[in-house]
């Protein structure tokens, strides 16, 4: 078996803000790629926003298996047809992990279809990501909690839909919590919201994160063939039902 994944960064900070530079040189994108490549059974690659397509073009999409997303201050920058191309193949059945501030993407907002609004605060806080249920698989090897040193403070309300699944929830040491790590599903794809790893923190070189990811990755994969025909409407004739019936209403002659 192997999981063919996308590391997909917008890739500004890192090359704008000398801390980000420091603490991920080759990029974010290229920091997660290689905790992934940990697991040999992940074919992992990287895409980020000045390539053409935004390096998404559907043929490579129609390769991927699992698109992990990190965007912050570039959102309005992605293309709307590449939005929804991803969205098409998420509900086809690939898997989508979005990351941290991705919250506020198009393609989250896109597949939420809420605000996705939050409240933060910088301020160098402790933060303790609580795993409140310890049985999921992507909370596997993680303990009771992780311990987070320095993180961006994100705190409730986290205007999203009510998810499948609750599998984190973080503390701050200013007093708030926040729903930090929720599952969802849309048409056949899986998709995973994980709060930690703003910019300016090594958050992606802690281990039990990068464990976190590859986690994720295993439980977002749908081995089955995509759903190609997922956002299909088609019409069925009286003539075609599977049992015999006779149309009952005259005023729909047309739609037979």
């Amino acid at each position: 078996m192997s999981i063919r994944t996308v590391v997909w960064n917008e890739f500004k900070h890192e090359r704008e803000n000398a801390t980000v530079t420091g603490l991920y040189p080759e990029g974010i994108h290229a920091a997660i790629a290689g905790a992934l490549r940990e697991d040999p059974e992940f074919e992992v690659s990287t895409a980020t926003l000045p390539e053409p397509e935004h390096g998404l073009p559907q043929a490579r999409l129609d390769q991927t298996d699992v698109l992990l997303w990190w965007g912050h201050k570039a959102h309005d920058e992605v293309d709307d047809a590449v939005v929804e191309r991803v969205a098409q193949r998420v509900h086809e059945g690939m898997g989508l992990i979005v990351l941290h501030s991705g919250h506020y993407s198009k393609i989250f907002k896109r597949l939420m279809g809420t605000p996705c609004s939050l409240r933060w605060r910088v301020a160098d806080e402790r933060e303790r990501l609580w795993a409140i249920n310890r049985s999921h698989p992507i909370a596997q090897g993680i303990g009771p909690c992780i311990e987070l040193p320095r993180a961006e403070m994100y705190g409730e309300p986290f205007l999203v839909p009510e998810p499948m699944e609750t599998v984190f929830i973080s503390w701050f040491e200013g007093g708030e919590v926040f729903r930090s790590g929720l599952t969802y599903q849309r048409g056949a794809g899986k998709i995973f919201y994980f709060r930690p790893g703003h910019e300016t923190y090594p958050i992606y070189h802690e281990p039990a994160i990068q464990r976190v990811l590859r986690n994720a990755v295993r439980w977002a994969y749908n081995p089955v063939k995509p759903w190609a025909d997922v956002a299909e409407a088609p019409n069925v004739p009286v003539g075609e039902a599977r049992e015999r019936i006779g149309v009952r209403a005259p005023n729909d002659l047309d739609r037979t």
